[in-house]
């Protein structure tokens, strides 16, 4: 049985997916954040509408992609968190690597001693991963990361897609 070739480069290519993330590293986060849009306008009612075919679709999820990227980033941060603290195991697991890793770094490569014995940090690191890895499985991280995926996927890509463009911008399309 042959298989099914799927051209996922033709599927992207379209939606400019590979040249719309290119200038996001070079960025500082003021820069970034300086074209946040206004939350009355980011969730503008008035403009939500059915698109009639899937060029529109494209049409509209290019120029809200563009337009509200600011607004996008800030709604992947605010699901990310809203993922961290509905999985609390891993929001701990987190936290519990970073403070462990921040005190063995304190060390300054010296030995811990406690009153009973005393460590290396090699052995601390080791006591580190040994309790933070089966802790990290245990809290299901592929789990949330999926979740994450699909439910910042399915908002930003809904709001690009039904979120209307601006009538002087759809006038100076058609003029060209």
């Amino acid at each position: 049985m042959a298989r099914i070739q799927i051209p996922i480069d033709a599927l992207t290519s379209r939606l400019n997916l590979g040249s719309r993330f290119e200038g996001v590293r070079s960025q500082s986060i003021s820069t970034r954040f300086a074209n946040l849009r206004p939350i009355s306008e980011f969730l503008n009612l008035s403009r939500l509408s059915k698109p009639a075919n899937f060029g529109e679709v494209q049409s509209r999820v290019n120029y809200n992609l563009g337009y509200f990227s600011s607004n996008y980033v800030v709604v992947g941060i605010m699901l990310s968190i809203y993922s961290l603290l509905t999985n609390l195991t891993l929001l701990f697991d987190i936290i519990f690597v970073g403070l462990g890793l921040f005190a063995i770094k304190k060390l300054d490569g010296r030995d811990l001693e406690l009153g009973f014995g005393r460590a290396t940090t090699s052995q601390l690191y080791t006591g580190l991963f040994v309790i933070a890895v089966p802790l990290f499985i245990w809290a299901n991280p592929i789990s949330s990361a999926l979740w994450l995926v699909g439910a910042t996927g399915v908002s930003i890509l809904g709001h690009a897609s039904f979120m209307d463009k601006p009538i002087d911008t759809a006038f100076s399309e058609e003029a060209v």
